[in-house]
């Protein structure tokens, strides 16, 4: 049984007066807060149930978590870090849910194949890249087919 992703709802609990405090699985203290939450068969703060990628407070937020690997995690990191990507547009083959991807308009790359596709340029955080008839090219590539009108790279 290879699946440990798990969609949980988060439920918020009032402590009733007479019931003695239940401890935090998040800080280990005991819960004195008049509503705690309630997750994963455990008991929370309500600002200690967080998402380990982005810290959002999880007892708010349309109230589901994700655990994968020991993390909680809020839907969206649960997705953009493990969703089903498919496959890679450069390369076409399958991306395996747990890899970290790019991301271009609809398409997703390996982190590897995100390069410049008739270059090979590999793109940094932050530089400018196109589509064009659905191949990534750098700008000097974009802007070199656009001149000729079209995608071949002329001999240098």
């Amino acid at each position: 049984n290879m699946v440990l992703d798990k969609e949980e709802s988060v439920s918020l609990v009032s402590l009733q007066s007479r019931e003695k405090p239940r401890g935090c699985a998040g800080c280990n203290r005991k819960i004195r807060d008049r509503f705690m939450l309630q997750a994963l068969d455990r008991y929370w703060h309500e600002d200690c149930l967080k998402c380990a990628c982005c810290d959002c407070r999880l007892g708010r937020m349309g109230s589901t978590l994700y655990t994968r690997a020991n993390l909680i995690l809020c839907r969206r990191d649960y997705l953009r870090l493990f969703g089903v990507t498919g496959n890679c547009a450069a390369c076409s083959k399958l991306i395996p849910a747990f890899e970290m991807v790019m991301r271009a308009r609809d398409n997703v790359y390996h982190l590897d194949c995100f390069a410049c596709q008739l270059c090979r340029q590999r793109f940094c955080v932050g530089d400018k890249f196109f589509l064009k008839n659905n191949m990534i090219l750098c700008q000097l590539d974009y802007e070199g087919s656009h001149l000729n009108g079209n995608t071949e790279r002329q001999p240098q």
